[in-house]
C-alpha cells in the first residue's frame, strides 16, 4: 500500500490511499462506490491476482483512508484524482472497473484525458447516463424527492442512515441476499467517510449528466448490473450505459442487488476476467 500525491492544492495536498498487487501483469483499476473505499473489492482482488493481472484500487478523497479535504467532490477533480493515480504509477494499457459512483469517473475520463492510457472499461452497476429525473431526463431513475430525502437524512442522523442505505444496497425486493457478516463489514467502511464528502459526492453522482461523454467511449466496454438493483436501477443506468455505447457488452445478473460484486462474487469475477482477457 502507498499514498499518491493526486492533487496539489492552496492548503495542503491531497494524497489518496492507493493498494497495488504490483506484478508485471496487465493493470486492472478498481473505483469503489458511495460510500465505501477501496476495500469494497476485496471479493475481487485475490481472484483478478491469482489471474496474473496487476490490480489496484484506491480510496477516494474523503472516504476511506484518503485525505478529506473540503473541497474537490466534481467529478471533474474527482476524475483528474483518478488521472494523476494512473500518471504516478505510470501505468498504461488498462482497464478502469468503475462500480456505482465509480462509473462516473470512468465516464468522464474519455472528455478529460480520451484513450491513450486505457484497454478497456467496465462499468458495474453504474450511475451513468444520468441518473436525476428531470424533464430533460425523463429516463433518469432518481426522483428528485428521494435525492432531497437522502441528503437530509444523512444530514440528521448520518449512521442510520447507512445503516439502511447498506440495507438496501445488499437487497432484492426489501429482501437481503447476503450474510449479516457481509453487511457489517460494508457498514464498517462507512465509518470511514467524511460527512461533508459523502454529502457532496451524493450530490454529484446524483446530478451530473454523463451522457455527453458517453459518445466518446470508444475502447472495449463492458456494463454489468443486477436485475434486482434498488438503489441504481438498471432500466434508466446500466440498460441505457449499455445502449449509448454501441458495442459495448452487456451482462445482466439475475437476482443481482447493487452490491453484485460481494452478493454474485463468483459470476462477477467470472464475467469481468472473461472480459479482461479479450
Amino acid at each position: 500500500m502507498s499514498e499518491i500525491t493526486a492533487h496539489h492544492g492552496i492548503f495542503k495536498d491531497t494524497d489518496l490511499h492507493v493498494d497495488d498487487t504490483g506484478g508485471s501483469g496487465r493493470p486492472i483499476v478498481l473505483i469503489h462506490g458511495w460510500p465505501l473505499s477501496g476495500a469494497s473489492w476485496a471479493h475481487q482482488v485475490p481472484a483478478f491476482e491469482a489471474a496474473g493481472y496487476r490490480v489496484i484500487t484506491y480510496d477516494r478523497r474523503g472516504f476511506g483512508q484518503s485525505d478529506k479535504p473540503l473541497t474537490g467532490y466534481t467529478y471533474d477533480t474527482l476524475t483528474e484524482d483518478l488521472h494523476a493515480l494512473l500518471e504516478a504509477l505510470d501505468v498504461t494499457d488498462v482497464t478502469l472497473v468503475g462500480f456505482s459512483m465509480g462509473g462516473g469517473e470512468v465516464a468522464r475520463y474519455f472528455t478529460k484525458y480520451g484513450t491513450e492510457r486505457l484497454h478497456s472499461v467496465v462499468f458495474a452497476a453504474a450511475v451513468p447516463p444520468f441518473l436525476a429525473h428531470l424533464p430533460g431526463n425523463p429516463d433518469g431513475p432518481l426522483e428528485e424527492s428521494l435525492a432531497a430525502k437522502m441528503t437530509a437524512q444523512l444530514t440528521a442522523d448520518q449512521e442510520a442512515f447507512y445503516d439502511d442505505f447498506v440495507t438496501q444496497f445488499f437487497s432484492v425486493d426489501g429482501t437481503l441476499v447476503v450474510s449479516e457478516v457481509e453487511r457489517q463489514s460494508a457498514l464498517e467502511l462507512t465509518k470511514l467517510a467524511d460527512k461533508n464528502a459523502a454529502l457532496k459526492t451524493m450530490a454529484a453522482f446524483a446530478h451530473t449528466d454523463f451522457r455527453d461523454d458517453l459518445k466518446l467511449v470508444t475502447v472495449p466496454t463492458l456494463v454489468i448490473h443486477g436485475d434486482g438493483d434498488g438503489t441504481v436501477p438498471f432500466e434508466g443506468s446500466g440498460k441505457r450505459t449499455h445502449e449509448a455505447i454501441p458495442a459495448s457488452e452487456l451482462h445482466v445478473i439475475a437476482g443481482g442487488p447493487h452490491g453484485i460484486n460481494a452478493s454474485h462474487p463468483d459470476e462477477f469475477n467470472r464475467v469481468l476476467l472473461e472480459f479482461f482477457a479479450k
